[in-house]
């Protein structure tokens, strides 16, 4: 387990510095989400499915707001 959690961190690091490369901004929430996810609270199919569900969200109020 705590093998894995540091295998989860290291890809987090890699991705928080590939995003700052590219510009990229990350959500608090998907920082949230990633965080639950090193720490093992989340399997990687659950964190997509969250950060998909709050995408859709937020899509649905912007459509919402333009109507």
């Amino acid at each position: 387990m705590k093998e894995d959690f540091h295998k989860r961190l290291a890809a987090l690091k890699t991705a928080d510095a590939i995003n700052a490369i590219k510009g990229v901004p990350v959500s608090a929430d998907a920082k949230f989400l990633s965080e639950k996810w090193v720490r093992g609270e989340l399997t990687g199919e659950q964190m997509k499915q969250e950060l998909l569900d709050l995408h859709r969200k937020i899509a649905e109020e912007r459509s919402e707001d333009n109507c």
